[in-house]
This record gives C-alpha cells, sequence and structure tokens, in this order.
C-alpha cells in the first residue's frame, strides 16, 4: 500500500509544492489554562508552577480585543514568522506555495474581530493559498466556523483539533477540560459546512494501552475527518506530566509499541483520509530518548514500513 500525505494531496491539488508555515501568536491561551474549563492545562503542557516565565508570555483572554495594542503585536509577530520562515523553506525544500499554519495554544480563543484580523492578514501574504487553524473542541464559537466557511469558499481551509484520546477517563487524567461527546458534536458541525478537518491522536497517554489507542483509532475515523496527525507522547520540561515522570508515576511509550501501533494505524486508514504527521522530534525533551531525533524514527519507520509493503 501507498502512504497518502498530505504533501500529496497538496501538490495534487495546487500542482506544486505547498508547504506549511508553523506560526505561533503571542497572547494566546487556552481555557483550561486561564480557569474557564479547569486550570494548569493539560499535563503535556508548560505550566506556570514549572516555568518562571509562563504568566509573562501569556495574556487573558479578555486582553484581546480590536482596539488593545496586543493585536497589533501579534499582526507584526505573524508577519515577522512568516517572512522569516519562507528563504528556508524555498531553499531547503523547494516550497512554491504556502499555508498558514496557527499553530501554538488555541488559535480560534479570543475576539472574533483579533481572529478575522489575523487570518485575513495571513492571506496577504505572497504564495500563500490558505490556512490551517489549531484548536480545541471546545474553543471554537459558531461565528468563527461560519467565518472560516466563508473563507473556505475562496481558498483552502483546515480546522486541526486535538482529539488527543476518545477516553473520557484519560480527559480527566490529562485535565483536559472536556470529554469526548464535546468533540464528536464539534467535529459533526465542522463536518457539515464542508470544512476540511485534521485530527491530532496521541499514543501512549498515561494509564492508555494499545486497546484504547486502537478504540481511539476507530472513534475519530467514525467523524469523518480528512487528514490524521499522530504523535508519541513524549515528556517535555516544565509540565506536570515531566514532574510525574521524575517521581516514577508515568512510564513513557516505547518506540516499539508505538511503530506497532502507527502501522496498524496506517493499514486501518480509510484511503481517503491523509497523514500529515507520524512522529515528532522534540529540543526540549525530557523522555523518551528515541522520541529527540526525528531522522533516526523516519529512518526506523522506514525499515519497518518497507517489512510491511507500506510505500511512500
Amino acid at each position: 500500500m501507498k502512504l497518502y500525505t498530505f504533501g500529496k494531496y497538496l501538490r495534487k491539488k495546487f500542482h506544486t509544492k505547498v508547504y506549511k508555515v508553523p506560526i505561533s501568536i503571542p497572547g494566546f491561551t487556552c481555557p483550561n489554562i486561564d480557569g474557564t474549563s479547569a486550570r494548569g492545562g493539560c499535563v503535556f503542557c508548560e505550566n506556570e508552577s514549572f516555568s518562571p516565565n509562563f504568566q509573562k508570555e501569556r495574556f487573558t483572554l479578555n486582553l484581546q480585543s480590536k482596539e488593545n495594542p496586543l493585536l497589533q503585536k501579534q499582526l507584526d509577530s505573524l508577519e515577522w514568522q512568516f517572512k522569516n520562515t519562507i528563504p528556508f523553506l524555498k531553499k531547503r525544500f523547494g516550497a512554491k506555495k504556502f499555508i498558514v499554519y496557527f499553530q501554538s495554544f488555541t488559535n480560534t480563543y479570543a475576539p472574533f474581530e483579533t481572529l478575522k484580523a489575523l487570518y485575513e492578514k495571513a492571506l496577504t501574504f505572497d504564495d500563500v493559498v490558505g490556512i490551517s487553524v489549531g484548536t480545541r473542541t471546545d474553543s471554537i464559537t459558531d461565528e468563527t466556523l461560519y467565518y472560516l466557511k466563508e473563507l473556505s469558499d475562496k481558498t483552502e481551509v483546515w480546522i486541526e483539533y486535538g482529539i488527543q484520546t476518545s477516553n473520557d477517563k484519560t480527559y480527566k487524567i490529562i485535565n483536559r477540560g472536556h470529554d469526548f461527546a464535546n468533540v464528536v458534536e464539534t467535529i459533526t458541525k465542522t463536518k457539515s459546512l464542508n470544512l476540511n478537518v485534521c485530527g491530532h491522536l496521541i499514543y501512549g497517554l498515561p494509564n492508555e494501552n494499545r486497546k484504547d489507542w486502537e478504540k481511539t483509532f476507530n472513534d475519530t475515523i467514525q467523524l469523518g475527518i480528512d487528514s490524521i496527525k499522530f504523535h508519541p507522547m513524549y515528556v517535555t520540561k516544565n509540565t506536570l506530566l515531566a514532574k510525574q515522570y521524575l517521581e516514577g508515576k508515568f512510564t513513557p511509550i516505547t518506540e516499539e509499541d508505538y511503530i506497532d501501533i502507527l502501522v496498524w494505524s496506517i493499514k486501518n486508514l480509510p484511503k481517503n483520509i491523509s497523514i500529515q504527521r507520524m512522529t515528532a522530534g522534540i529540543d526540549n525533551l525530557l523522555a523518551p530518548e528515541w522520541c529527540r531525533d526525528k531522522g533516526i524514527q523516519m529512518s526506523h519507520l522506514s525499515k519497518v514500513f518497507k517489512e510491511n509493503n507500506i510505500k511512500f
């Protein structure tokens, strides 16, 4: 079988090399960081209890208004990040067109006018053919969804939802702040508007096993997503998960188990769903060590793929 990657999807649609440009907008936060749903964020996210700079780097939602100077700072940061990334992508990968990927934190969790200004600014950059917005299923309003639907009539639009798992017990353990019913409701609504959806899954979350991973995969596929990202559960510094790991309360997934569930997932993935990510390479890594170098991981994956007749 052949892997249907997101790159192949983009090349087929735009007839050239299209790359996503990851953007981290200053000031964005999440509802389980600012106290709306919970406090402290997910166990795998940077936490104010473990990072002295955390509060200085975030702004509360009520400060994100059109009249606030923060918006101009966000617009300037967006432009600076984009323009400083493009030369590398063109030189290294021969990229010709781009999708602006609002990546870090929850990129629909702000007043509508702020979101509208940022999305429209991104679409003014040279050679940009669309946007991809990373968010949570409990943090997007109907107003934003309908606006993104309007944009999608003119340009490429993707919404990336951090699903992570379909296990409600796990959601409580990781301090997610919502349940799987919320995931189902939001993605069903998003797909009813014919918007492109990419779902993020994490294999190796606390207290989960192979049975949980397979169920999460099958539950996610049933939602009618268009693309998928697979992530191993790694531990980074300044997180509650790091504290649990150092105290011996969390054991990271092994590379062997991750590759095994990944291969199973790929074999069971419907042919119309593209793959955007299969593993991770992390600088601020605490554990497991095998997640440190993405190149080595891909080498191992290629070998296993060959053994299973999976071709790029």
